[in-house]
């Protein structure tokens, strides 16, 4: 049987609706078809809700210690599906194989092993004065999912919804159904009881809505654009529930006067290539002192030439192409836009790498002399392309860095106690300071327009949660 051929409805793989539409997965880094699926109808979406709302009662009240012995199971199956795994995210959105392997599939059990060290310490029913608060499941949720990291977001969802006793629907990005599948297979083989988790996948303009406003979902939690969240909080508005978001960004790298300026740039270059620029919380304007550009210009581009560029089945290569032919055309757009505005391009641009002329490779590339008020300043590219931008002081780095409708992400590079108090002044969600990398356990999530609430570790349990107080005589 052809599973991707099928939803996971009801702990079955379930044909699609009669006239189901067929979505082509291309491989970007090929331009050839590897595999299609049907997109669901308002049918497929209804019985996917259905399933998950008739399977809550029974496992929301299902021991911890049960609910986390499924979850065992499913790690379990994951790793040995480790190699499988990796390969489609690197067909579906072409991330290098050597990162589909040692970090892009790894990320989903490393949610998941989180999920379980948090669940078993977590106090589910704890006395405070004379009541007793209990952090009940909240209900049916709806997972809606991207392409760029395919399995670090569906697990930092998935995971601690299952934990907590949620049951799920599952809408993959129809751009990474090939992990998408490989993890249904995991779901079916680890036995979770029927309608505790269904995966269905459709165009998200089409179904978000449908699992968004469906008076059975209790929360919806997405990770997309913007433009997504805005859809899914007006259409969750209507039946008055839980809505978390994790949305754009438009991060600053501020690198402080006296800093190691070699260091700071190189990273700075290859966080933001890393992945081809699609993170949300990619640094994707590098804030430089004004007397130090020209020098950051010159090792920027010694940072994009050493980046190797092409074959994602290769491990020595570092950089893939753009997942797919609407965003390679976004951001060659952009890319030309800041030619148009007047922003110098230091390296990269439009021309596709030498050698590479099939797949959606774009050359990692850097603008400079830039300011906040330019188009590639403003928007989020999801490329490989770092806009430089000098400033006169710290002070003014700060106001550059919070001037932005978005506050996911933020980095700092200089004197750490400088760095501190400059992350202290930063409106994001979080900052990483000198290189350091992510903090699975800390919390993850945006301010201002990059979204509302927070994932990972024991602050990704509290979007699945609701607060019970059970008032006891004094």
């Amino acid at each position: 049987m052809d599973t991707l051929q099928h939803f996971y409805i009801n702990g079955q793989w379930t044909k699609p609706s009669a006239g189901c539409a067929q979505h082509s997965i291309i491989n970007p880094a090929t331009e050839e078809t590897v595999g299609t699926l049907p997109m669901a109808e308002a049918s497929d979406i209804d019985a996917a809700i259905a399933a998950a709302d008739a399977a809550f009662p029974a496992w929301s009240e299902t021991p911890l210690e049960t609910r986390l012995g499924y979850l065992e199971k499913v790690l379990g199956l994951y790793q040995e599906k480790l190699p499988e795994m990796a390969q489609a995210i690197s067909q579906e959105m072409g991330a290098p194989i050597g990162l589909a392997t040692n970090l892009q599939a790894p990320v989903g059990m490393m949610h998941i092993a989180n999920t379980l060290e948090v669940a078993r310490d977590f106090a589910f029913e704890e006395q405070h004065g004379s009541s007793v608060i209990r952090h009940e499941p909240a209900g049916v949720c709806s997972l809606i999912t991207p392409w760029n990291w395919p399995m670090n977001q569906v697990m930092c969802k998935l995971a601690p919804a299952l934990a907590v006793g949620c049951t799920v629907v599952l809408k993959p990005s129809e751009f990474a159904a090939l992990s998408a599948n490989v993890l249904a297979q995991i779901i079916d083989e680890a036995g979770l009881p029927a309608g505790v988790v269904n995966i269905v996948y459709g165009d998200g303009a089409k179904v978000g809505p449908l699992l968004s406003s469906d008076p059975r979902i209790d929360v919806v939690s997405l990770t997309g654009s913007t433009r997504a969240g805005i859809s899914v909080s007006q259409e969750a508005a209507t039946t008055i529930k839980r809505v978390s978001l994790e949305l754009g960004g438009k991060s600053a790298n501020i690198l402080l006067p006296g800093c190691d300026l070699e260091a700071a740039v190189t990273h700075g270059v290859r966080a933001m290539m890393n992945n081809t620029g699609q993170s949300c919380n990619a640094p994707s304007r590098m804030l430089v002192p004004a007397d130090k550009l020209a020098e950051a210009e010159t090792i920027a581009t010694n940072a994009c030439k050493a980046i190797a560029v092409g074959d994602t089945s290769d491990e020595a290569t570092v950089m893939g192409p753009i997942a797919n032919g609407r965003q390679y055309q976004r951001v060659l757009s952009l890319i030309e836009t800041g030619i148009k505005e007047g922003a110098k391009l230091v390296c990269g641009g439009t021309e596709k790498p030498a050698g590479l002329e099939k797949g959606y490779f774009v050359l990692p590339t850097v603008f400079s002399e830039a300011n906040n008020d330019m188009t590639i300043a403003r928007e989020e590219i999801f490329g490989p392309v770092l806009t430089m931008i000098p400033y006169k002081d710290v002070d003014e780095a700060v106001a550059i860095a919070n001037d932005t409708i978005y506050g996911l992400s933020g980095y700092v590079f200089g004197d750490p106690d400088q760095a501190r108090a400059v992350a202290n002044r930063l409106r994001t969600g979080n900052v990483h300071l000198n290189g350091a990398g992510p903090d699975f356990t800390a919390a993850f999530g945006g301010y201002k327009q990059s979204g509302v609430g927070r994932e990972w570790g024991r602050f990704g349990f509290d979007e699945f949660l609701e607060i019970k107080s059970v008032f006891q005589p004094a």
